[in-house]
């Protein structure tokens, strides 16, 4: 079927997904800056999904915390929260949904290329690329900067390294990546498809070098795992000895992954063969499909997709909304939020005044 005929937001499944969302009680999110959405999805039964997309303009970092949400976006960052009782009330779709986020403040942070975005502790921590630094979000600076790789002399808007990924453990920022170790506005470049860094925060020492692009570095049960976007690879790093494995292949260029239980969703993106930053990419021939890979974690085989038929190319985070099955969210794109009324005791719909 040609993809012009097909819904916006149009896409296929593996059968099993729907009953395996239903199970884990889990909701999938994403974020595409290319199609400037956050998108979430749910199954409805053991059969079928459904989505719910909302406009974030180049939205990239997800971060969530018990009920709590924060959305890396062009020149912002958006702090959003549940609000489960109104979302029972939602206007529009009363008894439809288990969640509600709501945008609860906006960081006007500038152009300063937000990656990735996690909250640690009550603070939110963010990889500011074009400063080439990771970074406190608050509201005395556009960013606070925290910390830089070594071999960056001056902290400047010139995105020298892309400093892109960031790995938390015991509450604190421990492996970050970069495309490259260069020290010069855009030097990552020049050799970006085998150029990739790993970097111990704490001792500021690499522990791995000569990477594929390498993005989205996560700790799951005290190890190290990454993604080699230019080679369609997850791997395993054994960072006592600065090695690798690869875990497992994909035919496409990989970013953005969560673990849920015991299973892993890894964000699978398109490459236009025409793009001047990716285009020559050895692996931009086989990325021809955007979509949600999930595989059983202990033992890496895949359990199944979600594949993007139209509408979205490519995904920057993936992140699990856990224990629900129904959510939605609101953008400030629209005055529908304005109309949500939440104090600590009570929660309200405001309906519209009449003109005096």
């Amino acid at each position: 079927m040609n993809s012009k005929t097909l819904q916006p937001f149009a896409c296929q499944f593996s059968p099993n997904i729907p009953e395996l969302l239903a199970l884990l009680k889990c909701t999938i999110v994403l974020s595409t800056y290319q199609a400037g959405k956050v998108i979430f999805l749910s199954a409805t039964d053991d059969q079928s999904l459904i989505q719910l997309p909302r406009n974030f303009n180049k939205a990239m970092g997800i971060a969530i915390k018990k009920d709590k949400m924060a959305i890396a976006v062009q020149d912002e960052v958006i702090v959003l929260a549940n609000s489960s009782d109104l979302a029972k009330a939602y206007p529009p779709k009363p008894n439809t949904y288990d969640a509600l986020y709501l945008p609860r403040a906006t960081y006007y942070t500038g152009n300063i290329d937000m990656h990735d975005l996690e909250w640690i502790d009550d603070e939110l921590w963010g990889v500011s690329t074009r400063f080439s630094c990771l970074s406190k979000v608050n509201t005395n600076y556009s960013i606070e900067p925290i910390w830089k790789p070594s071999f960056i002399s001056d902290l400047t808007p010139e995105d020298r390294c892309h400093l892109n990924g960031m790995a938390i453990q015991n509450a604190k920022p421990k492996y970050v990546t970069a495309l490259g170790k260069t020290n010069t506005k855009e030097g990552w470049r020049a050799h970006k498809a085998h150029g990739g860094i790993i970097i111990d925060v704490e001792s500021n020492e690499f522990v791995l070098s000569d990477l594929a692009m390498p993005h989205s570095p996560r700790l799951y049960n005290g190890e190290l795992y990454c993604l080699l976007s230019a080679n369609g690879q997850l791997i395993k790093v054994d960072t006592a000895k600065g090695a690798y494995k690869v875990v497992k292949q994909f035919d496409g260029y990989v970013r953005g992954m969560a673990k849920y239980n015991d299973y892993l969703f890894i964000g699978l993106s398109k490459i236009r063969t025409k793009s001047s930053s990716f285009g020559d990419l050895s692996i931009a021939e086989k990325s021809n499909k955007c979509a949600i890979e999930i595989l059983h974690f202990p033992t890496m085989s895949k359990v199944g997709q979600i594949q993007y038929l139209n509408s979205v190319e490519e995904i920057y985070d993936v992140k699990v909304l856990s224990e629900t099955t129904r959510p939605n969210v609101l953008s400030t794109t629209k005055d529908e939020f304005r109309k949500a009324l939440v104090i600590p005791t009570k929660n309200y719909w405001a309906k519209d005044q009449p003109s005096t």
